[in-house]
């Protein structure tokens, strides 16, 4: 996804000189085209991410486009006083780049681990949260981000994420991208876990069952319009690989509960809210917490047969 990010980026600013990008000392083999075709659009702040987001915000007020780049919840933990104050309550064109959202880094533990930052960022006034399903979705978000303006996130997986769009999708802030249309399960996903649902999809169907699949990738604004459907299905399930409070499955119920669609059956599957000490790739994670392809599907069938 990073490398996709970077590629669009680079694309972008071949067009639009006012564009920026901002690192934190990061992005090394990744950023060094970029560097050298544009070095006086790209900074390098140091490991300081209070300072990226102050000096984006002071670019953002001089018409300028900044995207800011650091790993998963650096550039939010460590500066969110400066985010809330500087960006959001100015309502400042700053794009805040998250590599490594979920358990991408998960060899280095949970310092580096992504799971609340879908949380922290909804709460932001005026923020808006996108979470790219693959390489070709964060392409299509990298363009309509610099295109539409406004403090936005960013979240993206690390690296060798797979592409599961065989075309380019219709890309629309606030608009979930549609994959398949069945009446039985509605399975709605965030960030680069919409590898895994598909599959899970695909096992279903080879099953009987017809499947609704939705890539979210925005969770603020969200798909009000689709999670209101998703209704005429037996059960819905929301997928991601976050805590559960604040993430894609508290949205999609924020939602339905709303609008007063409660009768329908809500699965969330997601890393829970508990903190972990223990050290393990991506994989390991999903399966261990039931993120996985089979456990995903496994639940999902348990539950059909429980409600059918």
């Amino acid at each position: 996804m990073r490398t996709h990010f970077i590629k669009e980026l680079s694309e972008l600013i071949r067009e639009n000189k006012d564009i920026y990008l901002i690192t934190g000392d990061l992005g090394f083999s990744v950023f060094e085209n970029f560097k050298e075709s544009y070095p006086n659009q790209f900074i390098n702040a140091g490991v300081a991410e209070q300072n990226l987001i102050g000096v984006a915000s002071g670019l953002a007020k001089e018409g300028k486009i900044p995207f800011v780049y650091s790993i998963a919840n650096f550039p939010i933990m460590r500066c969110l006083e400066q985010i809330r104050n500087d960006v959001c309550y100015h309502h400042l064109n700053v794009n805040i780049v998250s590599v490594g959202g979920g358990y991408s880094y998960g060899t280095l533990g949970y310092t580096h681990h992504g799971l609340e930052d879908i949380a922290v960022m909804r709460a932001m006034p005026g923020m808006k949260v996108i979470a790219p399903g693959d390489p070709i979705e964060t392409m299509l978000a990298t363009r309509s981000i610099a295109e539409n303006g406004g403090p936005c996130y960013l979240r993206l997986g690390k690296s060798g994420e797979p592409s599961v769009h065989e075309v380019d999708p219709d890309f629309s802030i606030g608009k979930a991208i549609i994959m398949k249309n069945g009446g039985d399960v509605t399975l709605i996903s965030t960030g680069s876990i919409l590898d895994e649902v598909v599959k899970v999809a695909a096992m279903l169907e080879n099953d009987g069952i017809g499947v609704n699949v939705a890539s979210m990738h925005t969770l603020k604004p969200i798909d009000d319009t689709f999670i209101q459907t998703s209704v005429n299905s037996k059960l819905i399930v929301t997928i991601e690989e976050h805590s559960s409070i604040g993430g894609l499955g508290s949205a999609v119920s924020e939602v339905l509960a709303a609008t007063g669609l409660l009768s329908t059956p809500l699965i969330m599957l997601n890393a829970g809210s508990t903190i972990t000490k223990e050290i393990g790739s991506q994989n390991w994670f999903r399966k261990k917490i039931g993120l996985d392809t089979e456990s995903i599907y496994r639940t999902v069938r348990e539950k059909l047969t429980e409600i059918s």
